[in-house]
């Protein structure tokens, strides 16, 4: 228990008969909880948001959406050094620390949700802090990756990520269960709207204790980050760690390098945002500066000298490697619409189902609440409990059938679904009963959940068999940092659209997206004479 493993080798089935797979399932099983309370930290501003919005806080919709969006630029950028941690620092060191570090906004965030008039910069830092979470998945991957033979990966990794991601929908219904009682003590707020649980509706006038959200997970990540340290393993050979040196040693790698990720992530920010949300007021197109922000970040690791330096070149040759950009580009399409759509899933049923839409003096509004709108909060977590419950078994079909074939398929099934959903949104979004479009709403969006979960699946079994055991972790760590710009740019193009009260523009988008992701998995996965075929 916790010691450094040397001589690894599960592919040798007599060491993993007898010792290496109750070793593997031993850390995988406690990687889960914590890239659960990870995923928890970094999504739950979905969550907070829609309630600040039902207690008045005095922030414009907009702003709400940035401060998920923030959030998940964030995660998704420090996932690029967290990519290169395990080699360096050993699994074991990078996810105890990764893990404890997630105390600071869970504490931060709940502190500050006990004041309504807490001005929006402070939400913002802990937005931004948030992003640890985010961060963690593609050091979590990386090190699940190391302890498992090729011919389950597709399983054990569907496991890792799908029950990790559970931390999702995990939070979406814990977080409206603990803020009815005052658990933790201090003020209540009273409700302005409608609210909602799990188990049924809260009406207006409620007392609700939202700084809970944030307290709740300080709770449940101190027994998290004892297991992480007394149970889980460094490997510590030359194809995994290396040389990591001391322990303080290995944490002060990783507290540097997630600093440089925090710089370029806020520069990137504070080219983006406006002025009167603390940016520099040039507004600055996302689309040109997250290739900044990730370029930025990819080049300023490579400065740091000496042994990090060595490290990061050794692991940098994946870029050298067409297969990483053409999974780049299919992981971004599962995965970051999985991800992108749980950060904004809560606050786009809020926005869009929980007010009627009028004409007013020949002006279309969007202000009076729709009495029989559904509850954001009872049907936040449907999306992303599928999503993450039918991980798994996408990697389990993938591993018997191919993982292109299944990612493909689903490929085909999210384009139908996601236009189907803009069609209910746009309809829904120009009437003053929209609640009649949510149940088909609802449900395409479902199915669009469940096949970003397939395709995670899958495409976790095609990196495996399409890259060595050496490259194989940072690939997936590099597709997953990438594919994790989702939860900052889905919640901001929601948000964009719907102050352009166009919303459905959003999943056309996204169609478009993925329908260049089919001609991509087909041309080097499917097509005759491809490279590999349906790995």
């Amino acid at each position: 228990m916790g010691k450094d493993l040397k001589n690894w080798n599960p592919e040798d089935a007599t060491q993993w008969n007898s010792t290496g797979q109750a070793i593997a399932n031993r850390n995988l099983w406690i990687s889960i909880p914590a890239l659960l309370c990870g995923f928890a930290v970094w999504l739950y501003w979905g969550i907070i948001t829609v309630q600040m919005l039902n207690l008045g806080f005095d922030f414009e919709r907009g702003d709400l959406f940035t401060l998920a969006s923030i959030a998940g630029l964030t995660g998704a950028t420090l996932r690029i050094p967290s990519t290169f941690f395990i080699r360096m620092a050993g699994g074991r060191n990078t996810i105890f620390l990764t893990t404890l570090l997630l105390i600071i906004p869970a504490a931060g965030t709940g502190f500050l949700l006990q004041n309504p008039d807490t001005p929006l910069w402070q939400f913002q830092i802990m937005a931004l802090l948030s992003g640890f979470g985010g961060g963690n998945f593609a050091s979590s991957m990386s090190n699940i990756s190391f302890f498992f033979p090729k011919k389950v990966q597709g399983y054990s990794l569907g496991m890792n990520a799908g029950l990790g991601n559970f931390g999702v929908t995990t939070m979406q219904i814990l977080i409206p269960l603990v803020m009815t009682a005052g658990i933790f003590g201090g003020t209540p707020m009273i409700l302005e709207n409608m609210s909602g649980t799990l188990i049924g509706r809260i009406p207006a006038g409620t007392e609700t204790f939202l700084h809970n959200a944030g307290f709740v997970w300080v709770v449940i990540l101190v027994p998290v980050v004892i297991a992480t340290w007394f149970g889980m393993n460094n490997i510590v050979d030359e194809h995994v760690s290396p040389d990591i040196g001391s322990t303080p040693a290995a944490f002060g790698k990783i507290l540097g390098m997630l600093a440089i990720g925090l710089v370029t992530a806020s520069a990137g920010l504070w080219l983006m945002l406006p002025e009167n949300a603390g940016g520099s007021g040039w507004n600055v197109s996302k689309w040109i500066a997250l290739p900044l922000v990730i370029a930025a970040t990819v080049f300023a690791l490579k400065l740091i000298p000496g042994a990090i330096r060595k490290s990061l070149d050794h692991q940098y040759k994946i870029f050298n490697n067409k297969h990483t950009w053409a999974m780049t580009v299919i992981y971004t399409m599962t995965f970051g619409s999985f991800i992108g759509f749980a950060a904004a899933f809560g606050l786009a049923i809020k926005v869009i189902f929980g007010y009627q839409h009028i004409m007013v003096d020949g002006v279309m509004t969007h202000d009076l609440a729709n009495p029989n709108g559904p509850s954001a909060l009872m049907f936040a977590w449907t999306g992303p409990f599928i999503g993450a419950l039918i991980r798994p078994i996408g990697g389990k079909i993938a591993d018997k059938i191919g993982g292109a074939t299944v990612t493909q398929i689903i490929s085909v099934i999210m384009v139908a679904a996601a236009l189907g959903v803009a069609y209910f949104m746009k309809e829904a979004y120009a009437s003053a009963t929209p609640e009649q479009y949510f149940t088909p709403f609802l449900i395409l969006f479902l199915i669009l959940f469940a096949a970003t979960g397939i395709g995670n699946g899958s495409t976790f079994r095609t990196i495996a068999m399409v890259f060595d055991k050496e490259q194989a972790g940072p690939v997936l760590g590099w597709t997953s940092a990438v594919a994790a710009y989702g939860a900052f740019i889905i919640p901001k193009v929601f948000g964009e659209q719907i102050n352009a009260t166009t919303p459905e523009y959003a999943l056309y988008g996204f169609a478009a997206f993925y329908t260049v992701c089919i001609v991509i998995n087909w041309w080097f996965y499917l097509r005759p004479g491809a490279d590999v075929k349906n790995p």
